[in-house]
């Protein structure tokens, strides 16, 4: 897996704890690494557009639902089709999940997770988006 490219994670979340710890296990993984991150909807959208336009399309989102300003379901419907990288939501809520696979998630993380959780959710993400099969 070495000679893969690093999959390009964006981290949305509106708790600094939250996205300090996803970018931790992130940072342990040689096979991901954290492009940027957001504290709501809206800054999500913004960042993984100016990332696309840029020529760094994310690979993978990392997504949390309830966020202010825009919500991670609607910021995920916000982008269009061709802009949407896959996605885990990652989130404290378990009421979203079946809108959550109804926008093709690839996985749904419930906080708290623990670190094995976490790495079965990237391992299957890293191997769809690399199969082509993510978004």
């Amino acid at each position: 897996m070495s000679d893969m490219p690093a999959l390009r994670v964006f981290v949305a979340d509106d708790e600094p704890l939250a996205r300090e710890r996803l970018r931790e296990l992130l940072g342990e993984r040689n096979d991901a690494e954290t492009i940027g991150e957001a504290r709501n909807g809206r800054e999500a959208v913004d960042s993984i557009r100016q990332l696309r336009e840029a020529g760094t399309p994310v690979d993978l989102l990392l997504l949390d639902v309830e966020m202010p300003e825009m919500d991670g379901l609607d910021a995920l419907n916000a982008l269009e089709p061709e802009e949407r990288p896959a996605v885990v939501f990652v989130t404290a809520y378990d009421r979203y999940a079946l809108r959550a696979f109804d926008l093709h998630a690839l996985d749904y993380l419930l906080k708290p997770f623990d670190d094995a959780r976490f790495n079965d959710a990237l391992d299957r993400a890293r191997d769809s988006v690399r199969r082509g099969e993510a978004a």
